[in-house]
This record gives structure tokens, C-alpha cells and sequence, in this order.
């Protein structure tokens, strides 16, 4: 239909998101994988569904999107979006929050299980045929912090209370939530982290959130501590967290995330036998896609109508905000 708006996505043409063609109902659909390509279309895009592309593309023909008022991205994270023009902008941001919660919440739990079993010396033994029989500690009865309690941290709580474990947060402001319980201010996070039994950095990158685990914050931790990272690998020093690893400050590490990905082969985290490394992809369980293109579809029919949207993002806070 002509008279629609243009939504450009930011991928190929030939490998289009699953589902895509329902949204053909209500927006035009284009394609571009370049920032050239994207370029050729800006004058008329009125919307960017940010899916196969990297947001850097869009970055590069920011100042021809005259026309833009929309962008959906296929992530939760919007770090690498918010590039100080569309902050400032009057384009509205919304993300895939939602689509990924469970998948985490439930990776998070047998990252928790693993340390709590002691399953990585198991597997370390097993390889050397050797039985060492030992006690191990139990889930239940141990003290969680949530820092970020966003949607995932929501989610992690309320599994991890389901498995008899006690439940705490850290957030922007002091509060009592169901599924989290107290949630304390980002200014006691070392108080807090100091009666943890395991951590769960849910937190996304901003310039308030960079950098926030750093030494202190591991050494505020109990050295039988564990630290699983889901949130962004921006907000961890890796530095003071391979120190802390090494040295015993904390007592082990589950990562999905990193300052650079993929993580270096470089990286002394590959080889800590205290530490797991995942590939940014404790999320992508299979069929999320279908699930992060039906949130656009969705929001491409209320976005027509004028309609409010899902997942909006408050792009000065850099995270979303409903």
C-alpha cells in the first residue's frame, strides 16, 4: 500500500526477519544492510526496525533521516543506539524488552546451580578419572542481589525464590518490590554486595552504570561470593574482576557479556577454571526471533494508530521505561 509510511529494516533482503511480512499490513517495508543502502532510503523512511544490522548503520545516515519518528530494535539492550543526536532528537526508541526475560532468568539459575554444586571441579575431576567425594552447598537459604532490577532481574527473583533463596536488589531508588523485596539505592550497592552470596549484575550501560563493578565493589563482596554477568560487559572493570578472580577476592564468575566482543583470545578470563564464559547468548533460546519481530508487528499496528507502544525507551536514562 502506497500511502504507508516506510519502515526500513536494517538487514538482507534475502534473509528477512521471520514473520516480517505481517507488518506489511500497516508500513512499507525496505531493506538495507549498509549505511549506503540505508542512505538511498532516508528521505522517505519514517521508521527503522534495527534487526541484522549493527546500529552504527544507522548512525552513518543520521543526518539524511529527515523524515524518521520511530525506531524498534530487535534487542534490549539500546547502548550502542544512543548516540547523543537521537537522544536529543524527537524520534521515539523501542526495544525487544520482554522477549528475553525467561531465557536469562533461567540461565542465570543453572549458572547458580553450577557454582552451588560445585559442578565445574566435578567436570575438572571427571577429566582426570578421579572421585573425590566432597559436601557441597545448598541453593536454598542463600542470599541473592539483584543489581538492576529491571524485567531480567524481576524474572532471576522470581525463580530464584521459588528455589527457597533469599531475595534483594539494587536499583536508582530505595523501594520494596514483590518479586525482589527491598531494593536498596545505587549509593549502598557496596553495603549490599557485602551480604551477598551470589550476584546478578542485570544492568544496562550508561554513563552512571560504566564501570560500576569495579575493585571496591569486588572486595565489598564475601570471598565465597559469585558474580554472573547478564546485564552489559561495559559495567564490569575486567581488569578488577580477574584480579578478584585470581586473587580470591570472590570465588567464581558465570559471564554472557564483555567490554569487547567477541572476548579476545587473549583474555585470561578463557582459562580461569573459577570462571564460565558465554557468548552473549544466555538469551537466544530458540524461536526468539519470532518473538522480537512479533513485538514489532505489533507495535508497527499501534504505531499507525496512533496508538500507545510497548517498550518504550527513556533514551536519557538509556533504558526502557515500559
Amino acid at each position: 500500500m502506497t500511502s504507508a509510511p516506510l519502515a526500513v529494516v536494517l538487514g538482507r533482503a534475502d534473509d528477512p526477519p521471520p514473520g516480517i511480512q505481517a507488518a506489511r499490513d500497516d508500513v512499507r517495508l525496505a531493506y538495507a544492510s549498509t549505511a549506503d543502502e540505508l542512505a538511498l532510503m532516508a528521505p522517505q523512511a519514517e521508521a527503522v526496525y534495527v534487526w541484522g544490522a549493527e546500529p552504527g548503520e544507522l548512525v552513518g545516515a543520521w543526518s539524511r533521516l529527515e523524515r524518521l519518528r520511530w525506531i524498534q530494535t530487535a534487542s534490549a539492550g539500546v547502548d550502542r543506539l544512543l548516540v547523543p543526536e537521537l537522544v536529543e532528537s524527537d524520534v521515539v526508541v523501542t526495544n525487544a524488552r520482554g522477549v528475553f526475560d525467561d531465557a536469562i532468568a533461567e540461565w542465570v539459575i543453572g549458572m547458580l546451580l553450577v557454582f552451588s554444586t560445585d559442578t565445574l571441579r566435578t567436570l575438572a575431576l571427571q577429566r582426570d578419572a578421579r572421585w573425590e567425594h566432597r559436601p557441597t552447598r545448598r541453593l536454598g537459604g542463600s542470599r541473592l542481589v539483584v543489581i538492576g532490577p529491571g524485567s531480567i532481574g524481576r524474572a532471576v527473583a522470581r525463580r530464584a525464590r521459588g528455589l527457597g533463596v533469599e531475595v534483594g536488589a539494587v536499583g536508582r531508588s530505595a523501594r520494596v518490590e514483590e518479586d525482589l523485596g527491598s531494593v536498596a539505592p545505587i549509593e549502598r550497592l557496596r553495603e549490599v554486595l557485602a551480604a551477598a552470596d551470589h550476584v546478578v549484575n542485570t544492568l544496562p550501560l550508561t554513563p552512571r552504570t560504566a564501570g560500576i563493578f569495579d575493585a571496591a565493589a569486588f572486595a565489598a563482596m564475601p570471598a565465597t561470593s559469585t558474580f554472573v554477568n547478564v546485564g552489559r560487559g561495559g559495567t564490569v572493570n575486567e581488569r578488577a574482576l580477574v584480579d578478584a578472580l585470581r586473587t580470591g577476592v570472590i570465588a567464581a564468575a558465570a559471564l554472557d557479556v564483555f567490554v569487547e566482543e567477541p572476548l579476545p583470545a587473549q583474555s585470561p578470563l578463557w582459562s580461569m577454571p573459577n570462571v564460565i564464559v558465554s557468548p552473549h547468548m544466555c538469551g537466544d533460546f530458540q524461536g526468539w526471533e519470532h518473538d522480537a519481530v512479533a513485538v514489532f508487528v505489533d507495535n508497527a499496528r499501534r504505531w499507525v494508530r496512533n496508538q500507545p507502544l510497548r517498550n518504550l525507551v527513556d533514551k536519557r536514562l538509556g533504558f526502557g521505561s515500559g
